[in-house]
């Protein structure tokens, strides 16, 4: 498996298995030595990723992400997923951009968008 594939791998399993309800287990496997963090709503570091996701989970506990596109180009992979927090609701359309070293994720930004209810075309967001 090349380097590109092995990186979007990590970055899916960390993802899924974050979200899914374990950031402990998410952040034991794929998180490198530092976490640097460009939401300007979120902090740095592993302790914050965690309070975050728990957070998130405690306010919206059916929530699902659906990743809908991976794709990685050097040390970089991008993820475009669906974030349903509550069923029946729209939800809010992600693109994430983690940065790699050394096979462990040391670096995030991200874009949120809510998904609309009406459109101006039919394509849809995904």
């Amino acid at each position: 498996m090349s380097v590109l594939e092995q990186n979007k791998k990590i970055v899916v399993d960390y993802y899924q298995t974050a979200f899914g309800g374990n950031p402990e287990k998410a952040i034991a496997d794929h998180f490198g030595p530092r976490y640097v963090q460009h939401n300007p709503d979120a902090q740095d570091g592993p302790e914050a990723f965690i309070g975050f996701v728990r957070w998130l989970r405690g306010e919206y506990p059916d929530l699902r992400l659906d990743i809908k596109r991976v794709i990685a180009e050097g040390d970089m992979v991008v993820t475009h997923s669906h974030l349903v927090l509550e069923p029946g609701k729209p939800g809010r359309a992600l693109a994430d951009y983690f940065r790699l070293e050394d096979g462990k994720v040391v670096e995030h930004w991200d874009v949120i968008q809510e998904v609309p209810t009406t459109a101006a075309n039919d394509n849809g967001m995904f």
